[in-house]
């Protein structure tokens, strides 16, 4: 300050106009002056929060144990089960899923680092088997693998082995593999140390009464065990789901081989397709005597039963060269066409006189029924080919004696080129494995479902359970049908009744005849062609020996002594390793 006083300016004298004036003069030099300014950078925040560091997981701290899971899965939306290693696919597999879920949940140890790259799966070192292999579209709910997982079971701990020149080591642990026994307790195996000297043998047993193994005394190999099925359960994909385990599968235990029975199931319904009201068909448009849409369900229940018994298939599976498949035979231990009761909700106007066929006292249509099959072993595509013909036998298109005639390979060894069903409806329905000596077929597989043991029903029915999930899954598909349902019943229900719609009249007779293949909606083919007029595929001999000779093979018989190892088919032995076509 100069010491001189500050002269105040009297704004009270001012006019209006020049107050006006001095006010946009101060906004303009104080907007000026805040222009000049240059802001200060924001402060940084400290952060406190530990940098997350990936634990490296140390496969050799933890025992192994071989086990079997049961799984279903429903299969519109995924390639099939199994994975083709280098083969990319539209749609995920369900051994993709798998793959990814026990490698998220640290159960398998992948040998390789880039395992987990997308498209990628390698089976090795898990002692993995697979029991059915279903096609694309197809569902499971009873579907078997085994493998070998992480378990909680305490490593043993072995004394420290003094070699001849005085070194001490331990004993290796990258063999910390258990044994699967009778009682369900399963030892280690025999770890292999490194040591010099001759005389003692370091990969002795190691038995439960040694002092060595007194950690894993008081371990139980249920109780105490990994929940596999709830912990996969969180991982899988919800139509995915792990609904058993057992902890102790036979010795040589293999999901494929030790399966002696499979059962199948393709679902229907009744009717088929939407019948056409009697005042509205035009005569001779079918060639059926049978009302179209329903099926005369009484006729493939006749025809289903010549397929029990054991029989040569191969006219109904469709033939791979690749595999040299000579052997068609396998036995059907049941064969039906059933009722599914309480399955879906009633049509109403399906139930009306303009649609049911005379005579036809039932009501609560539509009906849902199950071609229900149980057999030693499959062909590829062999149930949708069965039932493929039991919906023209139940269209009235074919009688029941087709099954026979083409049973019967000396009279008829070419396969005639019908269509095959459909896929979606088919489902695995449970794999069995009983004993060798046991006729009755009973499954001896000690299953632990989900939510079996003391205190554990909260894993299948509490919050975030197996049934809470599956109940999302099927009330979403529930309310769909709901929709679908009344959508149908209000539209048949508008305009004028079913008995005053015309139909069109036709100059020409106009022949285009439905089949039904377990679809949506039927195919239509004009007129129809029986399945004994139409062309024949290649006998099998022809199509094993056309696949050898496009491989560059000699013959057939070529293939069979030399070519598979050099195909990468062999499993080190001179004989091919035929594998069955499953659905």
């Amino acid at each position: 300050m100069d010491g001189k006083s500050v002269e105040k300016t009297d704004y009270s004298v001012w006019s209006h106009e020049k107050l006006i004036q001095r006010v946009t003069q101060l906004e303009n030099e104080l907007k000026a002056q805040n222009r000049s300014l240059i802001p200060a950078p924001p402060a940084e925040k400290k952060s406190w929060k530990k940098p997350r560091t990936e634990r490296v997981f140390d496969p050799s701290k933890y025992s192994t144990r071989l086990i079997a899971l049961k799984l279903a899965y429903l299969g519109k939306r995924y390639n099939g089960f199994e994975h083709h290693s280098g083969h990319k696919t539209p749609l995920p597999t369900i051994e993709e899923e798998l793959w990814k879920a026990l490698n998220k949940a640290k159960l398998i140890f992948p040998q390789e680092a880039h395992s987990l790259m997308p498209g990628e799966v390698n089976w090795e070192s898990c002692e993995y088997s697979k029991c059915g292999r279903t096609d694309r579209g197809v569902s499971a709910f009873g579907q078997v693998i085994g493998i070998r997982v992480r378990s909680n079971r305490p490593l043993p701990k072995r004394r420290k082995e003094v070699v001849s020149e005085g070194v001490v080591e331990e004993p290796a642990a990258d063999e910390s593999k258990t044994l699967p026994r009778e009682d369900a307790v399963e030892t280690a195996s025999p770890p292999l140390a490194p040591s010099k000297a001759k005389s003692q043998d370091p990969s002795g047993p190691l038995g439960l009464e040694e002092p060595d193994c007194e950690g894993t005394l008081d371990y139980d190999p249920i109780a105490d065990e990994i929940p596999y099925a709830s912990l996969l359960n969180r991982l899988l994909p919800p139509d995915i789901r792990i609904l058993a385990w057992c902890p102790a599968p036979p010795p040589d235990f293999s999901a494929r081989f030790s399966c002696r029975e499979r059962r199948y199931r393709y679902f229907f319904t009744q009717p088929a397709f939407v019948p056409t009201p009697h005042n509205l068909e035009q005569p001779g448009a079918s060639s059926s005597k049978i009302k179209d849409g329903w099926l005369d369900i009484a006729a493939m229940r006749q025809a289903a039963k010549l397929f029990e018994g054991l029989h040569d298939f191969r006219n109904f599976c469709k033939v791979d060269g690749g595999k040299q498949i000579s052997n068609f035979e396998r036995r059907m231990f049941f064969a039906d066409i059933e009722e599914v009761e309480d399955s879906t909700s009633g049509l109403e106007f399906l139930n009306g006189p303009d649609f049911v066929p005379s005579g036809l006292i039932d009501k609560g249509y539509p009906k849902v029924y199950t071609f229900t099959l149980h057999g030693s072993a499959f062909l590829w595509h062999q149930v949708r080919c069965m039932i493929s013909i039991l919906f023209l036998v139940g269209q009235g298109l074919e009688k029941p004696s087709i099954v026979s005639e083409l049973l019967d390979v000396e009279k008829n060894p070419r396969r005639p080129t019908y269509e095959m069903a459909s896929d979606t409806p088919l489902v695995l329905w449970d794999c069995i494995f009983p004993r060798e000596d046991d006729p009755g077929r009973k499954d001896a597989m000690e299953w632990l479902y989900v939510g079996d043991g003391a205190g554990a029903g909260v894993a299948k029915y509490g919050t975030a359970g197996l049934v809470d999930d599956l109940w999302k899954v099927w009330r979403e598909r529930k309310i769909d049908e709901m929709l679908a349902g009344s959508l149908i019943d209000v539209v048949s229900k508008q305009g004028n009744g079913v008995e005053e719609l015309e139909a069109e009249i036709r100059k020409k007779e106009s022949k285009s005849q439905k089949v039904f293949d377990g679809g949506d909606s039927p195919r239509l083919q004009g007129t129809y062609i029986p399945v004994m007029k139409k062309p024949l595929m290649d006998a099998v001999d022809v199509i094993n020996e056309k696949y050898a000779v496009r491989k560059g093979f000699e013959n057939a018989a070529d293939l069979k002594l030399q070519g598979f190892k050099r195909l990468g088919k062999s499993s080190g032995s001179d004989t091919p390793v035929i594998e069955d076509g499953d659905e």
